[in-house]
């Protein structure tokens, strides 16, 4: 993962956060409830780098936790 830039870390984390819901079957709308959110935008923004939308760590740790899945899994490129 060396020589990314930010931006190119965030859209991976975000693509995997994606591909990990949709294999639990899960809308952006359910892990955002999971989550405690009222919407989808936090979800929907950060797995597309929407206007510099990223998750930060504590999205990460809910995520993991909704989804079962180790955190790590979401950084793999």
């Amino acid at each position: 993962m060396q020589n990314l830039t930010p931006e190119e870390f965030y859209k991976i984390v975000g693509q995997n956060v994606a591909k990990f819901r949709k294999q639990k079957g899960l809308s952006q709308l359910d892990l955002s409830l999971a989550m405690g959110y009222k919407s989808v935008s936090v979800i929907s923004g950060a797995e597309i780098y929407y206007n510099g939308k990223h998750f930060n760590l504590e999205h990460l740790l809910l995520i993991s936790q909704v989804l079962d899945i180790e955190i790590s899994e979401f950084l793999k490129p």
